[in-house]
Formats: C-alpha cells, sequence, structure tokens
C-alpha cells in the first residue's frame, strides 16, 4: 500500500535569495499566461489540447527576443509542470463527469466574460476554464521534480537550484518517506515550501482504535458526536470581519493600481491568509483527534455548494429573507465543512480506519429510540423531543446518533467493497439498496 503525503513547512529566503525566487516564480506565473492564451486560440480552432503540444511550445516563447529573460531567469523543469498543470486544467474543463457535477451544485451564473483572440474576435469564458493568474493575487508558485537531482535537505536547510543554494526553513516535524517533488509558493508576501513524498508501506495499516463515531456538522456547535461531546467552531471570519471591512472601506477610497491602493490590498490579503490559516489549524487539530481515537467515523454527505447559494433572487422575482441566508452562508462557509471531511477521509486513509458518508435527509427530525420521523419532534434548535415516546435528548446528540446508525448500515450493505460513499450504494454484487 503506498501512502502520499505533504510537509508545509515556512521557509526563510534572505533579501537576494527572494529576488530570485521572485523571478523564477513570475516566469512560470508569465509562460502560465501566454500558454493560456495560446491554448484559447487552439481551443477556437477546435484543435487538440493536451500537454505534450503545449509543452513543445516553451521553446517558441524561450527563443523570441522579447521573452529572453527565459532563458536566465526561469527554471526549465518548473516552466513544464506549470504547462503540465494547465494541461490537467484543460482535461478537467472537458471531462463530462465535473461539468454534471457542476450542475448539481446549482451556483447562479455570473455575468459572462470574453477574451479577445488575436484576429479581434472573442470567445465567451466558460465555468471550468483555465484563467489567467495575477500577481496582484498575491498567489505565486513552481514545482520541481526529481528533488534528488536539482534539490537535498541538510538539517533545516533545504538547497534550491537556479544559484538559490540554502535556504532555511522552519521544520516542524521529519519528513518521512521518497520525496517525489518541491514546490515552492508565495502567499500574502510570505514563502512556503511543501516537500510531495511516497511511502510504501508492507500490509494496509490497521486501525489502534476499535470504536465507531458519528458526527453532526452544525453553526453553533461545529461537531457533536454520538457519544454526547460537543466541539465548538472557531469562527475565524466572524471574528475578524470589521477589521476587514474596515480595511475594505479604505481600499475603496484609494485611487485604483496606485502604491497605496497596492499597499492596502496587500494588507486585506494577509488578513484573509490569517483567517483561513487559523481555521486550518482549528479543524487540523480536531480532525486528527477524532481519527485517531476511532476506526470508523459517519458523517453527513452535505452539498455545501447548494447550502450555501444566494437566496437574492433575481430582477423579475426577488429572494425571500436574504439579509438572514446571506449571515447563515457565511456561517457556513466559515465553518469549513467541506474542507474537515476531506481532513477525516485521508487521516482516517492513513491509519486504516474508515469514513462513511450517509445521506442527511429526516437525520435531525428521528427519534432515535423509537425511529418516529416527524418535523414537531425537533421544536427548538437544541432540544428533540419525540412525540411519540417522549424520549428527550440534545438535537445534535440525537442526530449524530442517527447518522452512526445508518453508518452501520450503509456498511453492512457495501459490505466492505467500498469507502466514503453516500447512503445509497451498490451492493458488491451491482444491486443497488437504500439503507
Amino acid at each position: 500500500m503506498k501512502i502520499n503525503k505533504a510537509y508545509k513547512f515556512r521557509l526563510e529566503p534572505n533579501a537576494e535569495q527572494q529576488i530570485i525566487l521572485n523571478n523564477l516564480v513570475g516566469s512560470a506565473r508569465f509562460v502560465w499566461n501566454q500558454m493560456l492564451a495560446i491554448s484559447f486560440e487552439m481551443f477556437a480552432k477546435n484543435e487538440f489540447i493536451n500537454a505534450t503540444n503545449l509543452v513543445n511550445k516553451i521553446m517558441d516563447l524561450k527563443n523570441n527576443p522579447d521573452f529572453d529573460f527565459l532563458k536566465t531567469h526561469a527554471n526549465a523543469v518548473s516552466l513544464q509542470q506549470k504547462i503540465r498543470d494547465l494541461a490537467s486544467a484543460w482535461s478537467r474543463f472537458f471531462d463530462p463527469k465535473v461539468h454534471a457535477k457542476l450542475k448539481e451544485n446549482k451556483k447562479k451564473p455570473k455575468k459572462p466574460k470574453f477574451f479577445k483572440l488575436n484576429d479581434g474576435t472573442e470567445i465567451q469564458l466558460r465555468p471550468l476554464m483555465p484563467r489567467f493568474k495575477r500577481k496582484s493575487d498575491g498567489r505565486d508558485s513552481m514545482r520541481l521534480v526529481q528533488f534528488e537531482r536539482y534539490c537535498r535537505i541538510e538539517g533545516n536547510r533545504v538547497k534550491l537550484p537556479n544559484g538559490v543554494g540554502f535556504v532555511k526553513f522552519r521544520k516542524s516535524q521529519e519528513v518521512v518517506g521518497t520525496i517525489k517533488n518541491v514546490t515552492i509558493s508565495k502567499k500574502s508576501g510570505h514563502w512556503y515550501v511543501s516537500f510531495g513524498t511516497e511511502r510504501e508501506l508492507e500490509q494496509n495499516p490497521t486501525h489502534p482504535s476499535k470504536s465507531a463515531i458519528g458526527i453532526d456538522l452544525g453553526i453553533t456547535k461545529l461537531i457533536a458526536t454520538s457519544d454526547g461531546q460537543t466541539i465548538q467552531p472557531k469562527n475565524s471570519f466572524k471574528a475578524n470581519q470589521v477589521k476587514l471591512a474596515k480595511l475594505q472601506r479604505q481600499l475603496s477610497r484609494k485611487v485604483l493600481f496606485s502604491q497605496n491602493w497596492k499597499k492596502q490590498k496587500s494588507k486585506i490579503q494577509k488578513l484573509h491568509h490569517h483567517i483561513a490559516n487559523i481555521r486550518h489549524d482549528h479543524l487540523h487539530k480536531i480532525t486528527s483527534t477524532i481519527s485517531k481515537n476511532h476506526a470508523m467515523i459517519a458523517c453527513e454527505d452535505l452539498k455545501v455548494a447548494n447550502m450555501s447559494t444566494s437566496a437574492s433572487g433575481t430582477m423579475e422575482k426577488k429572494g425571500r429573507h436574504v439579509k438572514a441566508k446571506s449571515a447563515l452562508n457565511k456561517s457556513i462557509l466559515d465553518q469549513g465543512w467541506g474542507m474537515m471531511i476531506d481532513m477525516l477521509e485521508y487521516k482516517q486513509h492513513w491509519q486504516g480506519g474508515l469514513l462513511i458518508k450517509v445521506n442527511p435527509r429526516y437525520t435531525s427530525q428521528t427519534c432515535f429510540n423509537c425511529k418516529h420521523v416527524a418535523k414537531e419532534n425537533r421544536r427548538t434548535q437544541a432540544k428533540f423531543e419525540c412525540v411519540k415516546c417522549s424520549y428527550s435528548a440534545n438535537a445534535d446528540v440525537n442526530a449524530a446518533k442517527n447518522i452512526l446508525s445508518a453508518g452501520h448500515a450503509v456498511l453492512s450493505v457495501e459490505g466492505g467493497c467500498g469507502k466514503g460513499r453516500p447512503m445509497k450504494q451498490k451492493t458488491c454484487d451491482g444491486r443497488e439498496k437504500v439503507a
């Protein structure tokens, strides 16, 4: 069994090294934009777009006298990897399964954007199409493969090519496994290094625990477990919302693209980065604890994109309770439910555990004691009281118990032939059942 894992650390280059790194990631961004423009031309002519076709065009860019800096301020391997990422983005755009999933999300259509080709014609930029990268976004990266040839780690330093040399990084843990690639990224003024590793195990890991748990996700309580525990949310966006609004008001009063405007936008990007870091840290700690202590985790198969759609409606038909729905959407996205489920899934895979996603329908209205389903069972947000058997419990804990019960039912239907799928399952012989 192979386990792929990435280790990300804060990189601390000196002033000279930062100049070289800025040139490297800037060249990678420039090549992405140039090749994207070329691929739009190919798309308009119905030409086949793949990694080989795009990589072969890199030499044309390097031989262009206007782009001589690509010969001195760029890394050939990172440019190829950037183009392969672009080819992967086009593959996702042409994949009908991805478009079918996009339709399920039912997102409100945005105002169409267009790209002008060299001949003056315009093509409409559709959803999932690759987009141009801007320096003002504050995000740049480059990836290097063949780690042993170009890089190496010595203590808390990593050697990088193109004259960068040894750069210190905050090594908070040992890098375990064979390093397959290294990614250098810049986000909100900070540099990071990420090592992509592969580790092969002689046999599938066995989870040290034998317990199972159901979890119910919420807003006032981030997690309620089937054994009665609750975990409070961090609400990092809500805590910094006033400060963020103040910075955005100051930005709106500055001249567009002036130096003061750029400085102000950098402050906003750093605050967003700070909010995201708080959320990531909190979710990582929660998911690590749950994954280490429980072999089976049952959770709801939530469609977060559908749950957080706008209620504003259209010009002809206005939406209802728009302000309340907007506040609810902010709270849902502030919790990071989708990110948390993804963390649980891969951490259970590493531990040898199991994550099962169940249909969330009626889990909050079903009595765990007598299985009676009624809307009146949950008259308040916090308390559950069955109108049939008078069973009383915390509403979120009751829902978590129902989720765990549904997870056991899914597991019995699957017979061990799959992981992490919703309640409607196909058994090993191909028959479809509903738990």
